[in-house]
């Protein structure tokens, strides 16, 4: 130090070399004696003097700092290992709620970005993503939600507009009603083969708070007022005739081409049933040929013909009043698209007062209030909604495509609530303006055969196929009248040739029905071609049961044993007590033959078969126990029978010579027992799928009518048996007191 610091403060004069020399002797002997003095404290350095006069070992100026760091470094990685134990051990720190934390700031950032971005939200889902990004870039076109059905089953679809085929929305809530007092009188036998199995359009189930109304002299015998609903799970069949409304662009509002899978008719589901193994029937073969399958392939084109078809033509439902006020108009419409339909309303409200003479916004409040009545099951909502199609189509310039879009909205509505004559006078209306437009004039047959007009439906009819004769919804609605006019052979050909056409509307479980009736009628094989054809489009549960009012899921087999049943006491019963039912019926036929109604559901080739019954539809029939007391008496014990909503008790009698055609009931949900009171010997037989057994007196016959079954009576004299239907073993409670009666 002092050797710097002289030699720092002696610049101006230099130490002579004799005293350099010296300086360096002295350097060299004070490092020899720093050598020895290590050597003696066993390789420790020799203390230094500090400047404050303290001495300290010259280790710690060199050495101290690099242990001193060390140690630290030991010391906290101890610190840390502990610290971590203990947070984990004796939970210190709530890591649940830090993650939270962590994700509601995450939350919160990116609700105040999506509120940024809104404006960029090109698919109307309510945020921005990376389907909006892609648009914005020129990647993919703009897409809005398909409504009208639940998340799962909601597809995307291009936001341009599109054609609008019809104008229902997707399935609506069935009608229900006809009065108590139909259900309880019995004009004729009502065994309801070929009257259920019309081919009248159904719309699906509605709650029961949802009750259209049912307005007296609306009622006919081809309308079916009690129509099936869907409470216990069954599946229905599909409509003959159904109008489905396309979704609407998110933007204009206008009506957008509907799905490849909503431009044809829409297929019944397959039931659930466990079919018999197709066995050769006695009258042929089932298996379709060659000729057949080509056939099948030839009929699928014209659907794709008219799919392509439905795309080319795009609805324009603004006029020049209306595009002024196209963002107001669009504004309301997405709240109606999103399910906001209080909102919408409310919107269109005030559009209404401001431009009364707008049809785009008439006709959209009209669908506001059409929703919000199928979302609150409220009749009067929905007349309100009937009304202001009504006003939409009545303002000045509304463009065609929206004049046929109210005023078929309006129509359907009406039918709905059981307005057929209203709805007929909509759809003349709409007849007259658009006289060339096949679909409305098949719309219009279809509202004749509602109010059981056979004869004006089927004049809408020949007019359309006078004009376009390979109509093919005319042909088998035209071919069914026929047939319903018991012109079996004129019949066959136009519903073949209608079903082979693949149109809209004729992919119909109904018209299979009646075309395989029809050719089995006429002992032409291929009926079963066409049977095998309506189980593969899944109309029929098997090529054997054809029955159209199905619950999917219930043991299907042709006959059943009591104890496969579970009705052992009422088999029991019924058998102990043939001999007192047998008497009161022949009581009955001798004092009152008129109580024995003949058979009026064309199901006979030949002879007399008369009918006599006491429940139907899970109801008495007026007083029709007052001649036969004790049967009824021992029957009310059984709810199984007397509260089968889908069945009849009664009595039945075939005279000689009587032959029944092959046919099936129409549900799937009963079983049918046969008590055998006066059977004569021999030539009474029933046949059901390939099985064919005859009665005995006293014993019980159960087999599931659904399945095709046939009668014949060749005896000397007349057969007389007791009927009782009950309620399938498998159906539940809730379904036996939700599903509808037939």
């Amino acid at each position: 130090m002092q050797r710097y610091q002289n030699h720092g403060t002696s610049v101006a004069s230099s130490p002579s070399p004799a005293a350099l020399v010296e300086e360096i002797h002295a350097e060299e002997e004070e490092c020899e004696e720093e050598q020895e003095v290590f050597q003696e404290t066993e390789g420790r350095p020799a203390p230094v003097e500090q400047k404050n006069g303290k001495r300290s070992d010259a280790g710690d100026a060199g050495g101290g700092p690099k242990s001193s760091v060390f140690t630290w470094f030991v010391v906290l990685a101890l610190l840390g290992v502990w610290s971590s134990v203990a947070v984990v051990y004796f939970d210190i720190v709530d890591y649940d709620s830090v993650i939270a934390r962590a994700q509601e700031f995450r939350m919160n950032f990116s609700e105040v970005l999506q509120g940024k971005l809104a404006a960029y939200d090109t698919d109307a889902d309510g945020d921005f993503d990376v389907e909006d990004a892609k648009v914005l870039l020129g990647l993919k076109g703009a897409t809005v939600l398909k409504e009208g059905g639940p998340p799962e089953e909601r597809t995307e679809k291009t936001s341009e507009p599109e054609v609008e085929t019809s104008t229902q929305r997707g399935p609506e809530p069935v009608k229900e009603g006809a009065p108590a007092a139909e259900e309880t009188s019995v004009p004729g036998s009502q065994d309801v083969e070929s009257e259920i199995q019309a081919a009248v359009p159904l719309p699906p189930f509605v709650d029961s708070q949802f009750v259209p109304d049912d307005p007296a002299g609306d009622e006919h015998p081809y309308e079916e007022t009690n129509a099936i609903d869907t409470t216990g799970g069954e599946t229905p069949p599909p409509p003959a005739a159904v109008l489905v409304e396309g979704p609407q662009s998110e933007e204009t509002g206008e009506p957008e081409e509907p799905p490849e899978a909503a431009a044809e008719p829409t297929l019944t589901p397959e039931p659930a049933v466990q079919p018999e193994p197709a066995a050769e029937p006695q009258t042929g073969t089932i298996g379709p040929t060659e000729d057949r399958q080509e056939a099948d392939g030839a009929a699928e084109k014209p659907a794709e013909e008219q799919k392509e078809k439905a795309k080319k033509k795009k609805p324009k439902l603004l006029n020049k009043l209306d595009k002024t006020i196209k963002s107001e108009i669009d504004a309301a419409e997405r709240l109606r698209k999103k399910g906001k339909l209080e909102e919408a309303l409310k919107a269109f409200d005030s559009l209404v007062r401001l431009h009364p003479q707008s049809p785009r916004v008439r006709y959209g409040k009209a669908q506001a209030e059409d929703d919000l009545a199928e979302k609150l099951r409220s009749n009067d909502l929905l007349q309100r909604a009937i009304n202001t199609y009504g006003e939409a189509a009545e303002l000045p310039d509304p463009t065609p495509d929206l004049l046929r879009a109210a005023l078929k909205r309006r129509a359907e509505r009406q039918q709905f609530l059981g307005r057929m004559r209203g709805s007929l006078a909509t759809l003349q209306k709409l007849v007259d303006i658009f006289p060339d437009d096949f679909s409305l004039k098949n719309d219009l047959g279809v509202a004749h055969l509602l109010l059981g007009d056979n004869k004006g439906a089927k004049k809408v009819y020949e007019e359309v196929l006078a004009v376009a004769p390979s109509n093919g919804f005319a042909k088998v609605h035209y071919g069914f009248i026929l047939k319903a006019e018991n012109k079996i052979a004129e019949s066959i050909p136009y519903l073949r040739e209608g079903l082979e056409s693949g149109e809209p509307g004729t992919d119909d479980g109904r018209f299979y029905f009646h075309l395989g009736d029809a050719l089995q009628r006429v002992g032409d094989d291929s009926a079963y071609h066409w049977y095998e054809l309506g189980h593969r489009r899944g109309h029929f549960a098997s090529v054997w049961q054809r029955s159209l009012y199905n619950v999917e899921g219930l043991k299907a087999q042709p006959w059943w044993t009591p104890q496969e049943t579970g009705y052992t006491d009422l088999v029991k019963m019924l058998e102990r007590n043939w001999k007192t039912i047998r008497d009161e019926a022949l009581t009955v036929m001798d004092r009152a033959r008129g109580r024995f109604l003949p058979e009026e559901e064309n199901l006979r080739e030949k002879g007399e078969w008369g009918q006599y019954t006491l429940w139907q539809q899970g109801k008495r029939v007026g007083n029709a126990c007052q001649g036969v007391p004790k049967t009824c008496s021992l029957m009310e014990r059984f709810p199984e029978a007397t509260g089968c909503k889908r069945g009849q008790i009664k009595f039945s009698v075939m005279q000689p010579g009587t032959h029944v055609w092959p046919h099936t009931g129409p549900t799937n949900c009963r079983l049918r027992m046969h008590l055998g009171l006066v059977v004569p010997r021999p030539g009474c037989r029933i046949r059901c799928t390939n099985q064919t057994r005859e009665w005995e007196e006293g014993k019980v016959l159960i087999f599931d009518d659904s399945f095709e079954h046939e009668v014949w009576q060749e005896a000397d004299s007349y057969r007389l048996i007791f009927i009782v239907d009950v309620w399938h073993p498998e159906l539940t409670q809730y379904q036996r007191q939700t599903l509808s009666p037939i």
